[in-house]
């Protein structure tokens, strides 16, 4: 008589016999990983598993053509795998992301899920084994090189399907404003003070560039060098043991020829297995693009400021209503929201950092799993934050461009453009004068610089301004 609950399944793996729930597609590696890591209820992102699948369902193809498991046990590996990728049996994945360093849990997981699901295409019970989790899901593989190919391919793809797409869809949005605002002078600012006039589209195609420099960055760190080699084949410390020498290169190619992108067997599997130096480069990419965007969501929202007692340039889109106290507020959500989510971006590359400089130890880097979730995480953060910061935020945007023009004639700073003519000094004596009188630069000049109204007005034109080459000069006095 058995003693297994009836709810519950007993199924064995090398260190012995575990209890199961019933209807689990996963198995006794699991089980026991499932009591090793309670830890955080975090489990492995979509895009990963999908990745997992996709690894084993072209792995058994290959094993099959190589002679190495039956076809029909390969037929039903790949039946299954399909069903990884398409998200079917993600209830079954259930271990913890905080686990072995090598992701040995997850990996195990998979082969047990696709295993297990085989067997019932073939017929058989679950636990029955008729397609082993080990000899035939595993088969020329090591977690050591299946969990780190797994988070190349998932994070060049998400790159590629959703962050570049976002990021374009904001450079476009920022280009069309920099040309819609073209024509708006306003003054410009350095150290938070007046600085001399720009163009409000200037500073717009910069914000422009920045996000495209982004999207350039990002791609060199996705390229043919960077996370497109996989450590595949390596096994278990980079020799390739227990593993046919044709079976990387057969499986990335087909890896290849359904997800359309240009992945490639690692060039030296000691290095890709050993350290993680393309994915702490990818996330350092994205830290940048992070920081790209503080930099334009900041502006954005300081320029919104007001309405009446801030700088007012811009007019920011209300999306809801911005205090529980004060009726009729409304504040920059559309910048904040972004902004919270780059620092946590920023966060997560911390934590990348470490893992790659401190957990590349020897032969193996042993903090793959934080690695794979917090990379995969930013990155599907981003790809949302950005596309919704772009749609509610800058493109409505309008300018007020009364409040730009009145404020460019207040600022000291357009003494500037009376330096080549009059000399440093008297231009700055001028400006000092002006302020002690609370006088524009224009007004004072007239008295103090010996020049015409005439030349003032050439001079102190801050469209001119915004583009030297189109200024007329003046000897200098004598």
């Amino acid at each position: 008589m058995s003693d297994t609950p009836p709810s519950f399944r007993t199924e064995t793996d090398s260190m012995g016999p575990m209890l199961v729930p019933a209807e689990a597609l996963y198995g006794a590696s699991t089980a026991r990983a499932l009591e090793n890591f309670p830890i955080s209820n975090y489990r492995m992102p979509r895009a990963f598993i999908s990745a997992l699948g996709l690894i084993k369902k072209h792995a058994a193809t290959v094993n099959e053509e190589l002679g190495r498991i039956p076809s029909n046990i390969a037929e039903a590996i790949r039946k299954a795998s399909q069903e990884v990728v398409e998200g079917k049996l993600d209830t079954h994945f259930v271990v913890d992301v905080f686990q072995t360093g090598s992701g040995t849990s997850t990996n195990m997981n998979a082969n047990e899920v696709i295993a297990n699901r085989a067997t019932q295409i073939l017929g058989g019970r679950l636990g029955e084994k008729l397609v082993h989790p080990n000899d035939h899901v595993n088969r020329g593989q090591s977690s050591n090189d299946v969990i780190p190919s797994a988070i190349h391919i998932s994070v060049v793809r998400l790159c590629h399907e959703k962050l570049i797409p976002s990021l374009r869809l904001l450079q476009q949005a920022l280009q069309s404003k920099a040309d819609e605002f073209y024509p708006i002078l306003k003054i410009g600012r350095t150290h938070l003070m007046d600085a001399t006039p720009i163009r409000l589209g200037q500073e717009f195609s910069g914000y422009a560039r920045q996000v495209q420099l982004g999207i350039i960055r990002l791609q060199s760190a996705a390229n043919y060098d960077g996370l497109c080699e996989l450590p595949l084949g390596g096994t278990a410390v980079g020799t390739g043991l227990n593993c046919h020498p044709e079976f990387a290169s057969r499986v990335i190619a087909k890896i290849n020829a359904e997800t359309g992108l240009q992945f490639r067997e690692a060039v030296n599997h000691f290095e890709a297995q050993a350290a993680k130096d393309a994915i702490a480069h990818c996330s350092g990419t994205l830290k940048t693009i992070a920081c790209s965007l503080i930099k334009i969501a900041n502006d954005i929202r300081w320029m919104g400021s007001g309405p009446r007692c801030g700088l007012g340039e811009l007019q920011l889109a209300p999306t809801q209503p911005g205090s529980s106290i004060m009726p009729g507020k409304v504040n920059p959500v559309m910048s904040e929201m972004l902004l919270q989510v780059c620092c946590y971006v920023i966060g997560n590359d911390t934590a990348i950092t470490h893992a790659n400089a401190w957990l590349s130890t020897l032969e193996l880097n042993v903090g793959m799993p934080l690695m794979a979730y917090t990379l995969i995480h930013s990155i599907e953060l981003l790809s949302s934050a950005i596309e919704v910061f772009t749609k509610r935020c800058v493109l409505p945007l309008q300018a007020d461009a009364e409040r730009c023009k009145s404020l460019i004639e207040l600022s000291l700073a357009m003494c500037t453009a009376l330096s080549p003519v009059i000399g440093y000094d008297a231009a700055a004596a001028i400006a000092k004068k002006a302020y002690e009188e609370k006088a524009t630069v224009r007004q004072v000049a007239l008295k103090m610089s010996g020049l015409t109204q005439e030349q003032l007005d050439k001079l102190l034109d801050p469209a001119t301004q915004t583009a030297p080459s189109e200024q007329e000069g003046f000897p200098v006095s004598g």
